[in-house]
């Protein structure tokens, strides 16, 4: 690596951990709950994501002067998500190759933090039984903030910075999520993508200089 980092960053599912979370029901919630406070079926899409049915459907709500119906729409959202995260987290276990990567990192100096879209009752859940929150020394969920501030969104890299004593700039972060691009380049923090889910050309379509590895693991022939 060319730049100096003071901390290692990772997103969570399908990067530092291989876990079996139904995405499919996660964004049919954020969908069901936004159609049930009167969001138009016009301005959502079923298979849009939860991402961006939850941005346009606050969106609307507030252009309808009803903003202050979104406060319990994240509440009945975060609630339900938390809930379907749960049910398959006793899987929930560590990539091949990435606790020896992180004892490594440790070793070395570098502090480690994980930065997920998944609550904390599921993230504390899952790396307890995959045995790694014992290694971490920072942990940053969906639900410690207003979903405003989760990622895509660079404040969501702010908080894992605090949580770390550094600045964005002094983390390298993984992931295997578009979203975790943009919320380390907006922020300042260095990025390198996972194979796990996306494939080489899928991150060259996103942006051609994004360093690329199969898996976490991968991250010691770079250091």
């Amino acid at each position: 690596m060319n730049r100096k980092y003071l901390a290692v960053g990772f997103d969570m599912d399908s990067t530092l951990l291989d876990t079996n979370v139904n995405y499919r029901k996660l964004s049919l919630v954020v969908y069901d709950e936004m159609r049930k406070a009167g969001v138009p079926e016009n301005v959502l899409k079923m298979n849009g994501g939860s991402i961006y049915n939850m941005k346009k459907g606050t969106e609307y709500l507030t252009q309808d002067g009803r903003s202050g119906d979104i406060y319990a729409v994240k509440k009945n959202v975060s609630g339900k998500m938390g809930s379907i995260e749960l049910e398959n987290v006793m899987t929930a276990k560590p990539y091949e190759g990435a606790e020896e990567m992180i004892a490594y990192l440790k070793n070395k100096g570098y502090r480690i933090g994980v930065l997920t879209r998944g609550s904390r009752r599921y993230a504390v859940k899952a790396l307890t039984v995959s045995g790694i929150i014992g290694m971490l020394d920072a942990l940053v969920c969906r639900d410690d903030f207003d979903e405003d501030e989760s990622k895509p969104s660079p404040i969501a890299m702010r908080h894992l910075a605090n949580a770390l004593n550094v600045e964005p700039k002094d983390i390298l972060y993984l992931g295997d999520d578009a979203i975790d691009f943009f919320c380390a380049r907006d922020s300042g923090a260095g990025f390198i993508g996972v194979l796990t889910m996306n494939t080489e050309e899928e991150w060259r379509s996103i942006d051609n200089g994004i360093p690329v590895i199969d898996t976490v693991a991968g991250l010691l022939k770079m250091m």
